[in-house]
């Protein structure tokens, strides 16, 4: 019986972790999308994350929300330096996320300046 137990135990634990590896390691996308940063901000009670969005269009109807690792310190400064400001956000989409990752399936990778195609000339 104990074998039984043990074995069933680690058949599960198992499962979990491949689960774990394919949502963190395996992305869904990858791309790039511009706009002006509107947010970026360190939340939650429990499980502190970086979350931000970024308005699309002139009127802030397109809002593309977005979360960044906290390993990722280089683009956290980046993105606190540059609120305010347009940007292009390079992203890493995934199937799913945890809790503790952030709220969005959509974590920033590199974040750069940019002008915004509103004030060219």
């Amino acid at each position: 019986m104990k074998k039984v137990l043990v074995i069933g135990i680690v058949g599960v634990v198992s499962v979990l972790a491949l689960y774990y590896a394919f949502i963190y390691f395996v992305p869904y996308s990858q791309g790039v999308r511009s706009g002006e940063l509107i947010k970026i901000s360190n939340k939650g009670v429990f499980v502190k994350t970086w979350e931000g969005e970024i308005s699309q269009g002139i009127s802030g109807a397109q809002i593309f929300a977005f979360s960044v690792l906290d390993k990722d310190q280089e683009v956290i400064d980046k993105l606190q330096e540059y609120q305010g400001r347009y940007v292009k956000l390079h992203y890493t989409e995934r199937f799913a996320t945890f809790f503790w990752l952030g709220d969005t399936k959509y974590f920033i990778t590199k974040v750069e300046p940019e002008q915004s195609p509103h004030m060219r000339n």
